[in-house]
């Protein structure tokens, strides 16, 4: 469930972040970018990406929890 602090997120800026953060750890989603098609749910689409860049982006989730 939406909470008003989650409804409150701009989405560009959320698109923006994430793209940051994944290229700190070597991570590119070329398809990342925010879905247009319902403005109003404020959603980040991911995109589709190679198995390869899955397994880093694995790695570097579950890496983050260690350090």
């Amino acid at each position: 469930m939406a909470t008003k602090e989650h409804q409150s997120i701009d989405p560009f800026t959320a698109m923006e972040s994430l793209r940051t953060a994944l290229a700190e750890v070597g991570v590119v989603l070329p398809s990342l970018g925010v879905d247009d098609a319902s403005p109003h749910l404020r959603l980040v689409d991911l995109g589709r990406v190679r198995a390869d860049v899955a397994a880093r982006l694995a790695d570097a989730l579950q890496k983050g929890g260690q350090e």
